[in-house]
C-alpha cells in the first residue's frame, strides 16, 4: 500500500495502525494539499457484505457528527475492490498508550479526559447514535492537546432496543451487562463503558480480570464494580460515586445519556477545584397545571343562608325575604365575576407558562463557539447570559467550554445561563527534573498536571544509569526544563535518561567484548588490526563509537583488535661465540634454548669457549618478538 495513489487523490505515505476490520494509513490529499488518515478495509473482508455495510455505516455515523471531540470524516469510497474511509489526521497517542506508559492517571487528568469524551459522546447521543465500542484504544490524544473519540465502526442508530443481532461486538472488558446477557445496547451502554474506562484511568487496572473472555463477561453481568478508591486511596469520594453510578448493573440506575453524566462530572470538577467559579445547582421549578383548575389556595367562600327569627312580624319576614333575594342576586353576579376572573387567570397562566416569560425553553448548544456568539444564541432563545472563565486543556481561548444549566436542558424562559468560557490551558510549574530517577521524574511531571512525552535513552559516562540527563518542553518552544520552569497543564515533557557508561571492553577477547556490548543493547564492528606488545593476539586494543554524537541503544561500537607482538628478524649468529650470540638474540627480544653442558663442560661458565653452529628458526627469518630460538653449540678450540 505504501506509495499507492487511492482514487487518484490520496497518496499513501506510511502505516499508522492495524485493527480487526481495517488498516489506517497516513496519506496526503493531493487535491486539498493536507495530511489525512485513510482507513482501508482488509481485503479478506471485502467480499463479506455484512462487514462492508458496517464499514460504510461508520462513515455515515461519524459524518453526521460535527463536534470538536469527535474525529471528523471527510470522504468515503471504493477504489477497485478496496473500500476506504478518509478522516482527519491527529498526530499523537491513544489513551491506551497513555495508560500503558503511566499505569494510572490523577483524578484531574481523568476528569479532563472524561470531560472531552462525554462532550463528544453527548453530541452522538443527541444525534441518535450510540458508539458501542468505547475503550481507551478509541480515545485519541493529539499532540496539540485535543481529545477526540474515533472508530465509530460499531456505531448504530438508537432504537427502543438496539441489539447486536449476532455475536457480541465491542471489547469484552468494556461491555455492559445488558450487552453480555441480552445483546441489547442503548446510550446507557456507552455510559457503562466510560465508567469502566474511568475506573481504569484512576486505578491503572480494569475492575474485572480473567484468563478467558467469558470469565470477564460473567463478572460484568453479575459482580458489582468496586470503588476505585479501594485500589487508589487518592480518588475523591465524589469521583468514586460517579464511577459507581455509571457502572450500575441495571441500566435504569445509570445516567440516561452522556449529557446527563457530563453535567454531573462538571459539578464534581467544580467541587474538586475551589479555585474555579462556584456554580450551585439550579433549583427545579415545579409549575402548576395550566388548565382551568383553580389553585388550591383559592377557596370559594359561600355566605350562610339568612335566618328569620320566629318572633318577627310578617312585615319583618317579607323584608327578610326581600333582603335574602337581593343577596342571592348579588351573590350570582359575584360568582359570575369570579368565573370570569378565573378564566382570565387560567388564560394568562397558559400564556405565561406556554409562550410568555414563564414558558419552558431548551438551552441551545453553545459548547465550542465564541463567547459573543453564545451570548447572542442565549439572548435570542430568551435567556439572560452571564459568563465566567475556566481553564481548559481542549477548548481554545475565548470559546465556551460548557454552560450551567447544561445545553439541552429545558428550563424557564428568562432564566440566567452561565457560560464557562475557556481562558486557555492552566499554568503550572514543572519542578527540576535533571538528576532524578526516571520514575521520580515521571511522577513529578504527572503530579503537576503535565504529561510525559518521549523518553530518549542514551549512554553517559558522567550520569548514573536510569537518571534524567535533561528535560524539555514537547511543544514548538522546545525550551529546556532540566531545572524546571513554567508550562501548561496537559502538555508533554520530553525526557533524556542515562543508560550509564558504555562498557569498557579493552583487553577483552573479541568474543567477550561483543557479548558485553550486546548485553546493553549495542552492536559491535571490527575496526583495524595492529600489533601490540601489551595486548594478547585476538583481544581488543581500543574502542570507539561509529558515529559522532551521543550513543544510544542500537548504535555500533568499533573494536580495534590486537595481532600480538610485531615480528622481528632473528640475528644470524652462527659462528659467533655463545657469549656474543646470546646477547644478540636476547637484545633482539627472543628467548633462547641451548644445552647447559657440552660434554662435561658447563656452557654458562665458559661461554666464550663455545660457538654457535646452528639456529632454529634460522638466522635472518622473521619471528614474533618473544618467541624461543633453539641454539646448537660446539667447542671453540
Amino acid at each position: 500500500m505504501l506509495g499507492r495513489l487511492i482514487d487518484g487523490r490520496y497518496q499513501v505515505r506510511s502505516r499508522i495502525a492495524r485493527g480487526g476490520m481495517a488498516t489506517v494509513y497516513l496519506a496526503t490529499d493531493l487535491r486539498l494539499e493536507r495530511r489525512v488518515a485513510i482507513k482501508v478495509m482488509h481485503g479478506h473482508l471485502a467480499d463479506d457484505a455484512q462487514f462492508k455495510n458496517r464499514f460504510v455505516q461508520e462513515a455515515r455515523s461519524a459524518a453526521r457528527l460535527a463536534h470538536p471531540n469527535v474525529v471528523s470524516v471527510f470522504d468515503q469510497g471504493q477504489d477497485a475492490d478496496m473500500a476506504y474511509l478518509v478522516m482527519e489526521y491527529l498526530p499523537g497517542i491513544t489513551l491506551r498508550d497513555l495508560l500503558r506508559d503511566y499505569g494510572r492517571l490523577t483524578p484531574e487528568q481523568t476528569i479532563d479526559i472524561a470531560d472531552a469524551v462525554l462532550s463528544g459522546l453527548a453530541a452522538a447521543h443527541r444525534a441518535g447514535i450510540i458508539h458501542r465500542d468505547l475503550k481507551p484504544e478509541n480515545v485519541l490524544l493529539a499532540d496539540d492537546g485535543r481529545i477526540k473519540i474515533g472508530d465509530f465502526g460499531l456505531a448504530r442508530a438508537v432504537t427502543n432496543s438496539t441489539g447486536t443481532g449476532q455475536a457480541l461486538l465491542g471489547t469484552i472488558a468494556y461491555l455492559s451487562p445488558e450487552l453480555v446477557t441480552r445483546g441489547v445496547a442503548d446510550a446507557r451502554s456507552d455510559i457503562y463503558a466510560l465508567g469502566i474506562m474511568m475506573f481504569e484511568m484512576l486505578t491503572g487496572e480494569q475492575p474485572f480480570k480473567g484468563e478467558q473472555p467469558m470469565q470477564i463477561a460473567y463478572q460484568h453481568a453479575n459482580d458489582p464494580v468496586p470503588r476505585p478508591s479501594s485500589i487508589n486511596p487518592d480518588v475523591p469520594p465524589r469521583l468514586d460515586d460517579l464511577v459507581l453510578w455509571a457502572t450500575a448493573k441495571d441500566p435504569a440506575d445509570r445516567p440516561a445519556d452522556a449529557g446527563v453524566m457530563l453535567e454531573s462530572l462538571l459539578q464534581v470538577e467544580r467541587e474538586l477545584h475551589s479555585s474555579s467559579a462556584e456554580t450551585g445547582p439550579q433549583p427545579t421549578l415545579v409549575l402548576p397545571p395550566t388548565g382551568t383548575e383553580a389553585p388550591e389556595s383559592d377557596t370559594q367562600l359561600i355566605a350562610p343562608a339568612a335566618k328569620v327569627r320566629p318572633e318577627a312580624s310578617a312585615t319583618d319576614a317579607v323584608a327578610a325575604l326581600a333582603t335574602m333575594t337581593h343577596g342571592r342576586r348579588a351573590r350570582g353576579w359575584w360568582l359570575l365575576a369570579l368565573v370570569l376572573v378565573l378564566a382570565a387567570f387560567a388564560g394568562g397562566t397558559g400564556w405565561y407558562f406556554g409562550g410568555g416569560p414563564g414558558s419552558q425553553v431548551t438551552v441551545p448548544t453553545v459548547t465550542g463557539i465564541a463567547q459573543d456568539a453564545a451570548t447572542t444564541k442565549l439572548t435570542e432563545a430568551g435567556f439572560e447570559a452571564k459568563a465566567d472563565q475556566v481553564y481548559s486543556s481542549s477548548v481554545p481561548v475565548g470559546k465556551v467550554v460548557s454552560s450551567t444549566p447544561r445545553q439541552g436542558n429545558v428550563i424557564t424562559k428568562g432564566s440566567t445561563v452561565t457560560l464557562h468560557v475557556s481562558k486557555g490551558r492552566q499554568p503550572i510549574t514543572v519542578p527540576a527534573l535533571a538528576g532524578l530517577s526516571s520514575a521520580q521524574a515521571k511522577k513529578d511531571i504527572t503530579g503537576v498536571g503535565a504529561v510525559v512525552g518521549t523518553v530518549d535513552e542514551q549512554f553517559s559516562s558522567s550520569v548514573a544509569q536510569d537518571t534524567v540527563i535533561s528535560a524539555a518542553k514537547a511543544d514548538d518552544d522546545k525550551a529546556d526544563l532540566s531545572k524546571g520552569g513554567d508550562y501548561y497543564k496537559g502538555l508533554k515533557v520530553n525526557l533524556v535518561v542515562s543508560l550509564g557508561a558504555v562498557p569498557d571492553v579493552t583487553g577483552k577477547t573479541e568474543a567477550d567484548a561483543e557479548s558485553a556490548l550486546a548485553a546493553v543493547g549495542l552492536k559491535s564492528a571490527e575496526g583495524k588490526k595492529d600489533y601490540s606488545d601489551d595486548v594478547p593476539k585476538g583481544s581488543v586494543l581500543a574502542q570507539a563509537q561509529q558515529n559522532a554524537g551521543v550513543v544510544r541503544k542500537g548504535d555500533t561500537i568499533v573494536l580495534d583488535i590486537s595481532l600480538g607482538p610485531a615480528p622481528v628478524q632473528v640475528p644470524d649468529v652462527v659462528g659467533k661465540t655463545w657469549k656474543d650470540a646470546k646477547k644478540a638474540l636476547t637484545d633482539a627480544g627472543f628467548q633462547v634454548s641451548y644445552p647447559k653442558t657440552v660434554g662435561t663442560i658447563p656452557v654458562d661458565t665458559f661461554s666464550s669457549a663455545f660457538k654457535v653452529t646452528a639456529l632454529d628458526p634460522a638466522g635472518g627469518t622473521m619471528q614474533p618478538k618473544g618467541s624461543t630460538i633453539k641454539v646448537s653449540l660446539a667447542a671453540n678450540f
